[in-house]
């Protein structure tokens, strides 16, 4: 199968100077030419020290900032946006009942004539968890709910009435091969990772064997990297990967910008031709 490259803008709210310097990032980001724009599902800001084999290591402070609900907003950007895919990236599994999820999910759909991509994750950010109510739990105790909570989504789409306006694509989130790996062969559209191209490469081939040995084509999952530059976007693309995904973190005071998007938009076209 063979896919164009698409570009996704991840627009986190966290440090934005308002909501509506936010929302007029996403109508811009669409007006551009992105292919997806991404939102968050964090209630505070995780503040990243580094990312170590793509997995985020955090600062030592985790200082409090603006930020907005990332769900409540979706709703919104299905009005303002009328072409990309909206998401977040990705929905932390813990934090809702999976079967509110579905239904929230089906309802954004509906309110974007079709458009919602359902980021999904075990959840990781302790802050989320402690500061909102929840329990954090163990990596085992998130996996598992993260396993059932997959389960119950899928069921309740085959439920609600009406039903979700197309087959909303599940993206997963993670690296992991005992427990994501399986899981995105199991119930995911699009694989996202913020692995090295050496680690992607890697484990884009053993998501291959582990689709095939469940029966199913590893073709039919589209992969999503991150952006971290032309050279190695060409190494990305050679190993698989054609979704890819630039975060912007807000500036307080100018906002987002949008630079390296358009340089992203220029090499997808081309690209694609």
């Amino acid at each position: 199968m063979t896919r164009p490259i698409r570009i996704a803008v991840a627009l986190p709210p966290g440090n934005t100077p308002d909501y509506a310097t936010w929302r007029s990032a996403v109508i811009q980001a669409e007006e551009l030419g992105a292919d997806l724009v991404f939102g968050w599902d964090h209630f505070h800001r995780p503040e990243m020290a580094e990312l170590n084999e793509g997995i985020p290591v955090l600062a030592e402070v985790q200082p409090d900032v603006t930020n907005f609900e990332g769900w409540t907003a979706l709703a919104s950007w299905g009005e303002i946006t009328h072409r990309a895919q909206i998401g977040l990236l990705v929905t932390g599994i813990g934090y809702r009942n999976p079967d509110l999820l579905a239904d929230m999910a089906r309802t954004v759909d509906h309110i974007s004539g079709g458009r919602l991509v359902l980021g999904l994750g075990a959840g990781w950010y302790e802050k989320d968890y402690t500061t909102y109510g929840y329990e954090f739990g163990s990596w085992k105790s998130r996996f598992d709910l993260f396993e059932a909570g997959l389960a119950r989504i899928d069921a309740r789409f085959g439920e609600l009435i009406p039903p979700p306006l197309h087959k909303i694509p599940i993206l997963i989130g993670g690296t992991g091969p005992k427990r994501t790996l399986p899981l995105v062969v199991r119930y995911a559209d699009i694989w996202h990772t913020f692995l090295s191209v050496e680690g992607f490469t890697t484990a884009s081939a053993q998501l291959d064997e582990m689709a095939a040995a469940a029966g199913r084509d590893g073709n039919e999952i589209e992969r999503s990297v991150h952006w971290f530059g032309l050279d190695s976007a060409e190494s990305y693309h050679a190993a698989g990967a054609t979704i890819f995904v630039h975060e912007i973190a807000p500036d307080p005071i100018a906002g987002y910008d949008f630079t390296t998007v358009k340089e992203m938009l220029a090499w997808r076209d081309r690209r694609n031709g």
